[in-house]
């Protein structure tokens, strides 16, 4: 079975939100990580509709943080869960979603995260993040697959610590130039999908959808990773 794993900054649903739900349906996504997701007023409605738009239920994730894991019919919810990460003075609260999803026989914890921009806070959530995800993997027999908002590039120091324990599926089988921000003349590749090397990668890379949606959904690109499970 192929397990298609999508993650995507949504921006909180501030810009278009026709065109991002064109967009969540084109990803097709059996499991879909967002980062800003939205935490405010009726955010766990606003949350539903967002799933609903790719045909997807809310799998993980809690208010604080506005990281969410996203599922759809393909596969099996086991479980979810909501961390919160280590504060620090005058920057946002940052967390980690994590669903542990069935597909295809195998199980894999998936987790979403949104680092910051200050590099200290960003390097202890990456390790935070990481040791979180591989206990409940652990718990429950699963494989961890990690993606995200990370907020720097690949030759920065907490991709690299990411890069230690799992695959940055993109370099292993690309699909596209990679680029993920900003939507309008993307650029920089600082949205991706780790997973452990015992998932091999069939191709990670952009989705096909119109780039006008693309552009008018939100200021980053989706990321999409094929996982041959």
């Amino acid at each position: 079975m192929v397990l298609r794993v999508a993650s995507y900054n949504v921006r909180s649903m501030r810009d278009d939100v026709a065109a991002l739900g064109r967009v969540v349906a084109a990803l097709r996504a059996d499991v879909l990580c967002v980062q800003e997701a939205p935490r405010f007023l009726c955010w766990r409605r606003r949350r539903g509709r967002l799933a609903a738009f790719g045909g997807l239920t809310v799998a993980a994730g809690r208010r604080r943080g506005g990281v969410a894991v996203l599922a759809g019919p393909g596969v099996k919810v086991l479980h979810g869960e909501g961390h919160l990460l280590e504060s620090f003075f005058g920057l946002e609260r940052r967390a980690i979603a994590i669903a542990v999803v069935e597909a295809g026989g195998r199980r894999v914890a998936v987790g979403s995260i949104h680092l910051d921009l200050d590099e200290t806070a960003r390097r202890c959530h990456a390790a935070e993040a990481l040791a979180l995800l591989q206990a409940t993997a652990d718990r429950f027999g699963a494989l961890p697959v990690l993606a995200g908002d990370i907020n720097e590039q690949s030759d920065r120091p907490s991709w690299q610590h990411l890069t230690e324990r799992l695959t940055d599926c993109y370099p292993v089988s690309p699909r596209g130039d990679g680029f993920t921000f900003p939507a309008r003349g993307p650029h920089k590749r600082i949205d991706a999908i780790f997973a452990m090397p015992g998932l091999p990668v069939i191709s990670c890379g952009g989705v096909d959808a119109d780039p006008a949606d693309l552009a008018a959904a939100t200021d980053h690109l989706p990321v999409v990773a094929d996982l041959d499970c």
